[in-house]
């Protein structure tokens, strides 16, 4: 079922009505306009009766005023009621995009993600604000326009009659030609944010793969394939415009002829033929507005589609009832088997049978490719296996709500994400209400504290976009911090350690045993050294267990574990240690 985008306007249902009240009278104003004007002409200006004039130019002027404030009180209503209505669009559509899975979001792409989130609700904000005012506006003139018009002189309905088909005829035809142009237009728009995204964020290995020429014709591809479509768009307005203007301007052409012709059988004064003029411009200008307003709507019905299926696409990841911390820490993975969604349909995992118990210290060691991201990315529920369970404390993770799930697992990715602003708040959030003391002791525990003291700012240093300002180490210590700080039941490192020296690594793993003793922790990493004094280890090869025991029992048992320790051991002769 479509969600239905008008509801967000229901909460200001005041100002979307009086939007539409007030340009009601400034509407009335304008079409008294002509025909106080025609007075002035006909009974003062032609009878050089001056007390005329100046009462129907006083008139003029008041109502002129009164036009002027109903306009402004109908723009502002309709802006309050379009801005809001925008943002609460973009919070529910941000809302929905923090709930969607990792492959709902790689579905969508990010660069089409943040377009959505942005331009297409724009356009949408827009629409309303044009149709609280303009939607009335036009019609109101057309209408009123015509009864005027006709109310001088019932021959200017021929040429209303003629002109009006003609220009309706134009508009239907440039809308059939706009309306599937629009989706293509904002597609150009995601290719264009998606090639933005990825070279701002990448842009150092752009820069360390001399790339920039590479990258600046991605761009410039994706920039003309744009234009190429807003030029598709300019032109059909292109060719709007100036005909609907030739319309115009021969009607009034006719009109001023079919005037004239009555002036001379004395049928008509000047003024009013004035008036009728007048009324007819304003007439075929509201239609004018009409044709603008519908390729707007064209444009925008193709943004709400897309905000739509954002809105509409609910989360694959179900969250369940229970809402407890764990019964304990210990956790076990039974007959798992997991494919991604988005892949090639081979299985990245495949019967993984294992338990950790509360309180140990597991490694997961293998290959490039062997699955063991993948295997951690499972016990947050980032993404659910095919088949099999994963418990924890006995439960199975798919009973837990997910926000509860989550506060009592952290996770340590290898690749280190930092935000803007300083490193205690950084840190914070890990645990947004922590003390002082809880992050001093966080970022000690995490080998942190001895970089960040020594800055002239110390905790209220300011970090960089991602941490641009802070090395490799630096920055997986501070995040390693944003972890501990929250003092979870069980710890994920995916490879956190890599830019860690084996001294600092050292000190952390001790520090962990230390303060951290309750809490069971699995590391990923790809030194013998660095997961040698784990509890137990447990190797993956091609999506499989192969071994599961301490380092000492490995080396008798696990051929692949032990081709891992010869690699990474082999002195300069060749020969092992």
């Amino acid at each position: 079922m479509k969600t239905r985008l008008t509801k967000y306007l229901k909460p200001y249902w005041l100002f979307a009505l009086l939007a539409p009240l007030t340009m009601v009278g400034e509407v009335l104003c304008d079409l008294m306009q002509p025909t106080l004007m025609s007075e002035i002409v006909d009974k003062g200006v032609l009878a050089s009766n001056m007390p005329i004039i100046w009462k129907c130019g006083l008139i003029m002027i008041c109502v002129a005023v009164l036009g002027g404030i109903a306009g402004l009180g109908s723009a502002g209503f309709a802006s309050a009621a379009s801005q809001s209505f925008g943002r609460d669009l973009r919070k529910d559509v941000y809302s929905r995009i923090m709930t969607l899975s990792l492959e709902q979001t790689d579905r969508f792409t990010t660069g089409s993600l943040i377009t959505r989130l942005t331009n297409d609700i724009t356009v949408v904000q827009d629409l309303v604000a044009m149709a609280l005012r303009m939607f009335v506006r036009s019609p109101l003139m057309f209408l009123g326009g015509i009864v005027m018009a006709l109310t001088i002189s019932p021959k200017f309905a021929i040429v209303l009659t003629v002109s009006l088909p003609i220009q309706l005829a134009g508009i239907w035809l440039i809308i059939g030609k706009a309306g599937p142009i629009f989706s293509q237009l904002q597609s150009k728009i995601d290719s264009v944010n998606s090639v933005v995204q990825e070279n701002v964020s990448g842009a150092r290995v752009v820069k360390a793969y001399v790339s920039e020429e590479r990258e600046e014709a991605r761009f410039e591809t994706a920039n003309r394939n744009l234009m190429e479509v807003n030029l598709k768009v300019a032109k059909i307005f292109a060719r709007l415009g100036p005909s609907l203007s030739i319309v115009m301007n021969l009607s009034v052409i006719v009109i001023i002829y079919v005037g004239g012709l009555q002036i001379d059988a004395q049928e008509l004064q000047v003024g009013k033929v004035m008036a009728a003029v007048t009324y007819t411009t304003q007439v075929l200008m509201s239609i004018m507005m009409v044709s603008m307003m519908f390729v707007f709507a064209s444009r925008a019905k193709a943004s709400a589609d897309r905000i739509r299926e954002v809105l509409d696409t609910y989360p694959i990841i179900k969250s369940g009832e229970i809402d407890k911390p764990f019964n304990d820490s210990s956790v076990e993975f039974d007959n798992v088997s997991f494919s991604y969604p988005t892949g090639s349909g081979r299985e990245v995992l495949t019967d993984i049978s294992f338990k950790i118990n509360s309180g140990e210290k597991i490694a997961i060691l293998g290959s490039t490719g062997s699955g063991k991201s993948t295997l951690i990315s499972i016990l947050p529920r980032f993404y659910d296996v095919n088949s099999g369970r994963v418990l924890v404390g006995g439960v199975n993770i798919k009973n837990y709500k997910l926000d509860r799930l989550r506060s009592e697992i952290a996770v340590v990715l290898q690749k280190s994400e930092l935000f803007s602003g300083t490193i205690r708040e950084n840190i914070l959030w890990g645990k947004p209400d922590a003390t002082d003391e809880e992050i001093l002791e966080a970022s000690k525990v995490a080998q942190a504290d001895e970089y960040i003291s020594r800055f002239n700012d110390g905790y209220e240093t300011m970090v960089g976009e991602k941490g641009t300002s802070l090395s490799g180490g630096q920055r997986q210590r501070m995040c390693i911090a944003r972890a501990i700080i929250r003092k979870p039941k069980i710890l994920i490192f995916d490879d956190a350690t890599s830019a860690l020296d084996l001294a600092t690594e050292a000190k952390l793993r001790e520090a962990l045993n230390e303060q951290l003793a309750d809490t069971t922790v699995i590391m990923i990493a790809q030194r013998i050294a660095s997961v040698k004094n784990s509890d137990r280890i447990l190797v993956l090869d091609e999506g499989k267990i192969v071994g599961y025991a301490p380092h000492n029992e490995l080396m008798k048992s696990c051929p692949v574990y032990i081709d891992i320790y010869n690699s990474q051991n082999k002195k300069e002769d060749g020969t092992n240690e």
